[in-house]
């Protein structure tokens, strides 16, 4: 592939990604370490996208996200299930079927402000690491 062909290639494929969807007009910029920048490269490198698109794809999908995962708040529910089923088994008492089933209406009344307090757990712990100079993952 010579150079006119290597030049060629990524703009057929940006006018491509163009096709049949509005223009857009409009930018949403965020400042960004070099390091930061990297990251973000990469991760759209992998994606097989720009990072423009691919940054506009995971801000979309984050806007338009619900504010609570649905998987996320049900493993939070089968963890609080789990751990109030173990303790009495553990300690040699009998868990009878009316107590199961106050045990899950429990859950399913308290799983999704449980869940909010996980992620929250979550979210400062990630921001106490951020700031530390601490890498995530």
């Amino acid at each position: 592939m010579n150079a006119l062909q290597r030049t060629v290639a990524p703009i057929n494929t940006r006018l491509a990604r163009a096709t049949g969807r509005t223009g857009r007009d409009r930018m949403a910029n965020a400042r960004v370490t070099a390091a930061e920048q990297r990251e973000l490269q990469e991760a759209a490198r992998r994606c097989g996208t720009s990072l423009s698109e691919w940054s506009r794809d995971v801000l979309l999908r984050e806007a338009r996200r619900a504010d609570g995962d649905a998987v996320f708040t049900e493993l939070v529910a089968t963890r609080m299930l789990l751990v109030n089923l173990l303790k009495p088994l553990v300690l040699g008492e009998k868990v009878s079927a009316s107590w199961i089933t106050e045990a899950m209406t429990m859950v399913r009344k308290e799983k999704h402000k449980a869940a909010q307090e996980v992620m929250q757990q979550y979210t400062q712990t990630v921001d106490k690491e951020s700031s530390n100079g601490d890498t995530v993952g």
